[in-house]
């Protein structure tokens, strides 16, 4: 059992747990996830790590809830426990000093781009980051990505805070920069994570400039170790998986459109449990 030491709403359906996971968190990397079962009847969902504390012996999970799974996960409270917990799993994100790194969050995703960025940080690199949602009340964790970003741009759908536009709009005024600049120079690496339309929007555009790119990718997993192949996605025209072979991959060679397809699969059962709770 693993117990939640801390519950807090972050956003409108965005909580944050922290929890007692002292094995997890001593192993724990940058870019790495977990899977958790909530009870004895409940299915295996994966959530990326947040945060750890291996001296503390907790991680930090932050998830949407959006599905029958994480409503009902959303529902528990501090001092309650769930029941399995496995991790970390899938190799962490590639950290070098690459000299400069940009690195891009939407939505949820900048809870998982959080310690991505602070990872590269760590490692030397000059980072910059870039956050989006549709609107102020869904931005997260903005202090924490302030402190580890030497700059941090902020864009809203609607124009409430930051940016109006999408974080898109963002690195395209920032390479116009570099092009117009004989001293500044295009990032040894983009990194995103977020929704798929996003992280497509990106690869496409750093396709353009031949900047190395990697995504970080959600497919749908079941047992999360390889074996059961439902997380299967297309990169470079072959077939991986994306718990043990990732979950980071060189976005200009994911198939988005295949994976938006395999994203979609059970949305009609999912519907269908939603409606009738």
């Amino acid at each position: 059992m693993f117990k939640i030491i801390e519950k807090e709403e972050l956003a409108k359906e965005v909580t944050k747990f922290v929890i007692h996971a002292p094995d997890i968190a001593k192993k724990a990397k940058a870019g790495q996830f977990v899977v958790l079962v909530i009870d004895d009847k409940g299915e295996r969902i994966p959530l990326t790590l947040a945060d750890w504390d291996s001296s503390a012996g907790t991680i930090t999970l932050i998830f949407q809830k959006v599905g029958f799974t994480t409503k009902k996960l959303g529902a528990l409270n501090a001092g309650d426990s769930i029941v399995h917990i496995l991790g970390p799993l899938g190799h962490p994100t590639p950290v070098e000093d690459l000299g400069e790194v940009y690195c891009i969050g939407g939505g949820v995703g900048i809870a998982e781009v959080y310690p991505v960025s602070r990872a590269f940080k760590a490692a030397g690199n000059r980072v910059i980051g870039i956050i989006g949602s549709r609107n102020k009340d869904l931005i997260i964790l903005e202090d924490k990505m302030r402190e580890i970003c030497d700059e941090l741009f902020i864009t809203t759908d609607d124009g409430s805070y930051g940016t109006k536009g999408l974080v898109l709009d963002v690195l395209k005024e920032l390479f116009g920069s570099i092009e117009k600049s004989t001293h500044t120079k295009y990032p040894g690496l983009v990194y995103a994570i977020g929704p798929v339309p996003m992280m497509k929007a990106v690869a496409d555009f750093t396709r353009e400039s031949h900047i190395k790119t990697l995504v970080s990718l959600n497919p749908i997993m079941v047992d999360a170790t390889g074996m059961c192949g439902a997380c299967r996605c297309s990169v470079g025209g072959k077939t991986v998986f994306g718990c043990v072979d990732g979950p980071d991959f060189d976005g200009h060679l994911v198939d988005f459109e295949e994976l938006k397809t395999r994203l979609r699969l059970f949305r009609e059962q999912e519907g269908r449990v939603l409606n009738q709770q």
